[in-house]
């Protein structure tokens, strides 16, 4: 085996953990807990960032082939149920697609605003620009397009840093300027009201932390991993927390809580600061440049998810359908199906009275799955540590067996919580009549997650034929 140069130090462990996680586009959802949403984001790290970015790396540096938690489920439980794993992961994104692309229709809608109003409100709008972004993005990918490095950069600059670092100042600014705001500044408001239909959101923050295994995958080219990667997660952690609890409050200090759109919130805060200083035309830019940071996002995300699933190819678990490949080396059946799916969860957008609405759905849809992949990695890394010790480790989890039992346990009733408290209609929403709600969460996730099973017995059968 060829032995990577260990080159990555602290900060630049850290600095790809804050790039994998920091998005400006869930600070509306967490912007609904008030000054609440502090304790929630210190909760959801103890209990889900933090135990995440432990067991991953522990699981990457004993396991570093391709393929992510389908080699590491795989070798605690079998391929068939690392699979399912797998397919959990690449169902997150698929359910995720319709949220981002709606987050982009909204963010066009305010950037033409001044030429044509009120599209925000326009279903059709909504359904006609999420479906043409998402197929375009396919059919482009087909070409062995993939976006380039600098383009990411660039998205992430325009729709991340830039916007977020503005944000937080202008909160700042008005938190000391003795402007109104509509938080109270109290220490019992930090608490917030522990019912069910208030706590839902909860999940949607959990989804906002997740993807910190990118950070893990590349721990073997780190310097002194087992001392300086706890390190690294300190410190992202700090800023993550710190740019999410201040970026959410900035948009609850000027937009009132009963007023905030899960979709338009980031835009909402921004007409309130800009109005202060006469610069309303600056809001179409804002959107502008958020509008190119969700574009690279969705173009970059279109065909990653997919070419991660063709590692379970060679094991013969998908039909022959998925497995087409162009001469580009992109999956295009996958992508297909991954189109087809997605603008079948857009049609939401058409059914829910909201736009608000159907945005948490699709979030709540796409945490539920986030939360079994993670369930089975939790389980794994216990396991594996049990039925492999002496595969070689860079990092492991503190505290030994009791160490891992501990990490492991945590993160697994977080994530059983998480995937129970959406079946709670919100209280801050209008989801329509609760049962039906609940229904389509439901059905959406037993469909979706039956797929896998159907060609895990497909395989089966095929090998049982042959024998």
């Amino acid at each position: 085996m060829i032995q990577q140069k260990r080159v990555l130090g602290t900060f630049t462990l850290a600095m790809i953990t804050v790039a994998a996680i920091i998005s400006l586009r869930n600070l509306p959802l967490s912007a609904e807990f008030g000054l609440a949403s502090i304790f929630y984001f210190l909760v959801s790290a103890l209990v889900f960032f933090i135990p995440i970015a432990l067991v991953t790396a522990e699981l990457a540096t004993g396991w570093p082939r391709a393929g992510g938690n389908y080699v590491w489920v795989s070798e605690a439980f079998g391929k068939p149920i690392g699979f399912f794993a797998l397919w959990m992961a690449w169902m997150e994104s698929v359910a995720w697609f319709p949220a981002i692309l709606a987050f982009t229709a909204t963010m066009l809608a305010h950037l033409i605003e001044p030429l044509v109003p009120g599209l925000e409100h326009s279903k059709f709008f909504y359904f006609v620009v999420m479906l043409s972004v998402f197929w375009g993005s396919t059919f482009l990918n087909f070409l062995g397009i993939e976006t380039s490095g600098w383009v990411s950069s660039l998205g992430v600059l325009l729709g991340t840093l830039i916007p977020g670092a503005l944000i937080i100042g202008l909160g700042i600014w008005w938190a000391f300027s003795g402007q109104e705001t509509h938080l109270v500044f109290h220490w019992k408001s930090l608490i917030p009201e522990f019912r069910l239909n208030n706590m839902v959101f909860f999940s949607g923050i959990l989804l906002g932390l997740a993807g910190v295994e990118v950070a893990a995958f590349h721990i073997r080219e780190a310097k002194e991993p087992q001392k300086n990667y706890p390190k690294a997660l300190a410190i992202a952690s700090c800023i993550i927390l710190a740019v999410s609890i201040l970026g959410t409050l900035a948009i609850a200090i000027v937009v009132p809580q009963n007023d905030i759109s899960l979709l338009s919130g980031l835009i909402q805060a921004f007409k309130v600061f800009f109005q202060a200083f006469h610069l309303e035309w600056a809001v179409p830019i804002i959107a502008l440049f958020a509008l190119i940071g969700s574009l690279a996002g969705v173009n970059t995300w279109t065909v990653g998810p997919a070419k991660g699933l063709l590692v379970t190819a060679e094991d013969g678990f998908l039909p022959t359908p998925f497995k087409r490949v162009n001469a580009k080396g992109v999956p295009t059946g996958m992508l297909l199906f991954q189109a087809g799916v997605g603008s079948f969860l857009s049609l939401i957008f058409l059914w829910m009275d909201t736009h608000s609405a159907a945005f948490w759905i699709l979030t709540a849809l796409s945490a539920q799955f986030t939360v079994v992949q993670y369930a089975f990695v939790f389980a794994a890394v216990v396991r594996l540590r049990y039925a492999q010790p002496n595969t070689p480790r860079a990092f492991q989890v503190p505290g030994g067996k009791s160490g891992i039992w501990c990490v492991s346990v945590i993160g697994i009733l977080a994530c059983i919580f998480g995937f129970s408290i959406v079946f709670v209609p919100p209280s801050q929403l209008d989801v329509g009549d609760k049962a039906v709600y609940q229904l389509m969460l439901l059905i959406s996730f037993v469909v979706l997650s039956l797929i896998p099973i159907l060609f895990v017995k497909r395989r089966e059968w095929k090998a049982k034929k042959k024998g």
